[in-house]
């Protein structure tokens, strides 16, 4: 494997200034709409775009995202519905499951992740994101990502340290996904400066440092790259305009809209932070 992955559609992502991730749950509020939301991401400037595989009891997320699963799974979410989804995609940036191991390890002939992982490189993605798999269980994981040649991205908490932090970079590809603050996923007024000592302890490590967890404007996007992130996260600020389309009972058309805006505004903060950073870093 090499330093920083597999995936040379993930290392082009973060090879030329800040990643913009946005992150959506696959078939949120129904499969065509879901469609337009991703594709609409990547009109928006998506570099990386995460695609959330639903499973019914997602740990790591808070109520935001639980609500996106729920409506997912009722709308017929499955797996192999998950892969037909993303060859059915329209987009540029490369594309990332996120999802839970359960799913992944009972695919196929149910004895471990190799057959989903298979299917997976078949229609294209580029890597995983699993929020509840330890580093210490992730061997059989890691050995088929990279027979299919693709990334395996770990979440490093706040609280993540000494030997624990050790095996979760040596197992990581692609890029570390850093958690912005304890706790579950939702988008927050402020982002916490346990990030930038995130970033600080992350930063002897050869691999792109991603911040996630509670970004939900161009103004946190600019302050977590001038700090020093490889690149932005953003999962539930999107999520919650799918939620209130689906509450206002607002056209795909204009939901997709506000998707695409956002995303601009996200995408602008980064690269403004990351040109801010670039200028402190040339005037030393």
């Amino acid at each position: 494997m090499p330093a920083t992955g597999n995936s040379e559609a993930l290392a082009a992502a973060f090879a030329d200034g800040p990643a913009y991730v946005p992150y959506l749950a696959v078939g949120d509020p129904d499969y065509d709409a879901s469609l337009e939301y991703v594709e609409a991401l990547d009109r928006g400037g998506a570099d990386v775009i995460e695609l959330g595989l639903p499973f019914s009891e997602p740990i790591a997320e808070g109520p935001t995202i639980q609500g996106a699963v729920v409506r997912s799974l009722e709308g017929g979410m499955t797996p192999d519905r998950f892969f037909a989804f993303v060859e059915d995609l329209d987009v540029e940036a490369p594309l990332v499951c996120m999802t839970y191991y359960n799913l992944i390890y009972q695919y196929g002939d149910g004895d471990g992740p190799r057959d989903f992982v298979e299917k997976a490189a078949e229609v294209g993605l580029e890597g995983f994101v699993v929020p509840d798999l330890p580093a210490e269980e992730a061997d059989p994981l890691r050995e088929a990502c990279d027979e299919f040649g693709l990334d395996l991205v770990f979440i490093v908490a706040p609280t993540t340290t000494g030997d624990r932090l050790e095996r979760i970079m040596s197992r990581v590809s692609g890029y570390v996904y850093v958690q912005a603050r304890l706790g579950t996923t939702g988008a927050k007024s402020d982002v916490a400066d346990s990030t930038t000592e995130s970033l600080d302890r992350l930063r002897e490590y050869d691999v792109p440092k991603a911040v996630g967890f509670g970004i939900s404007t161009g103004e946190h996007a600019e302050r977590i790259v001038a700090g020093g992130a490889d690149g932005i996260i953003v999962g539930s600020a999107l999520v919650d305009i799918v939620a209130e389309g689906v509450e206002a009972d607002l056209s795909t058309e204009a939901v997709a809209d506000r998707l695409e805006s956002l995303s601009r505004e996200l995408k602008a903060g980064a690269e403004r932070g990351y040109a801010a950073r670039t200028e402190a870093a040339e005037s030393r």
